[in-house]
């Protein structure tokens, strides 16, 4: 696997930032961390704007993907994931804040507005997350033959609560047999779908070295041949990882599988998803365990009842994730903080 040059923004060290910083300096640098959260496709569809000891986030609409994600939910649940990482970066830097979420009723593309608050307390349980951010990665391989511990579950658990939302952890063989089901059945509806194909084919480009997600390219591309058709033995067994084995394999082969829900289905919620899948990708991360994503049955609307009646959900599933411990993979390239940064 080809390991990017934008990688380097992964390299991000607290001790580039000098002693005798200002608020707006460290408010500045806080960004480069947030901007290494996670996106679908990673379309890293956020912009900020910072004003003195001000930051407002916003959603790129730019950077949509109508096929896939039509109502921008999971658009809102990455900058979610992005405003938890500035708000772990705040704490470490010694910097209380206030945030209000949707703060213009005119502009929906404004999320959050965050001030510095000069006599304010940090929130401490952010600050332990803070080295994982750099080392989150996405693993979209076999995770090895080994359980994740209870205790660390109920961690996750914690961590969504803390933001909102509810994780339920399926380990049980049948569930996850039974998800792997849902999982290729939506995989099918999916690639069936032409305009799905030609949108996944733009954010796999192997031109592209900022965004998306180039690494993945080889493997997909008679997958994404308009002109080929296909048929479902070939899309049962496609991983999105590139390797041999079936998807079918990588989902009952994880130790655990987990799914975020909340209570709604509005874009507070989303918002809400995001930082809760941030919370729990850093715990994950902290101790050494990786994940990546099954939101396939998520995203086909008639398969969303049957992941949460399987699940036993009283709440809406935002996000399906394997868990587990896998081998350190190169991260996703990352936009120049220019572009994401005003």
């Amino acid at each position: 696997m080809n390991v990017l040059p934008q990688n380097t923004a992964w390299s991000v060290d607290e001790h580039q930032l000098a002693p005798n910083a200002g608020i707006e300096e460290k408010l500045r640098f806080a960004l480069r961390y947030a901007v290494l959260a996670p996106s679908n496709h990673n379309t890293q569809p956020w912009h900020f704007i910072v004003d003195g000891d001000c930051v407002t986030l916003c959603a790129d609409r730019m950077r949509a993907l109508p096929v896939v994600d039509p109502f921008d939910r999971e658009l809102i649940i990455s900058c979610g994931a992005a405003l938890f990482n500035l708000r772990v970066a705040l704490s470490r830097f010694g910097l209380a804040y206030a945030i209000t979420l949707f703060p213009s009723p005119a502009d929906v593309d404004v999320l959050a507005h965050l001030r510095i608050l000069r006599d304010g307390r940090c929130d401490a349980s952010l600050t332990p997350l803070f080295d994982a951010m750099p080392r989150r990665v996405t693993t979209r391989e076999t995770f090895a033959d080994e359980p994740v511990p209870v205790e660390l579950q109920l961690r996750f658990e914690e961590a969504g609560a803390a933001e909102g939302a509810d994780i339920v952890c399926a380990g049980n063989a049948a569930i996850r047999e039974h998800l792997a089901t849902l999982i290729a059945e939506a995989d099918q509806a999916q690639f069936k779908d032409p305009r799905f194909r030609r949108e996944l084919a733009s954010w796999i480009h192997p031109k592209r070295s900022r965004d998306g997600m180039p690494a993945l390219s080889p493997g997909m591309r008679a997958l994404l041949d308009l002109a080929v058709p296909l048929v479902g033995s070939v899309i049962r067994t496609f991983d999105l990882g590139g390797m041999a084995a079936a998807h079918h394999t990588l989902v009952t082969g994880s130790p655990l599988l987990l799914c975020i829900a909340t209570g709604a289905d509005d874009a507070a919620a989303w918002l809400a998803a995001g930082q809760a899948l941030e919370r729990v990708l850093l715990t994950a991360a902290d101790e050494g365990i990786t994940a990546s994503y099954l939101n396939q049955p998520i995203e086909v609307a008639p398969l969303r009842d049957t992941l949460r009646a399987a699940l036993n959900l009283d709440g809406v599933p935002q996000l399906l994730l394997r868990i587990g411990r896998g081998r350190q993979t190169p991260h996703s390239p990352r936009r120049p903080l220019a572009e994401a940064v005003s």
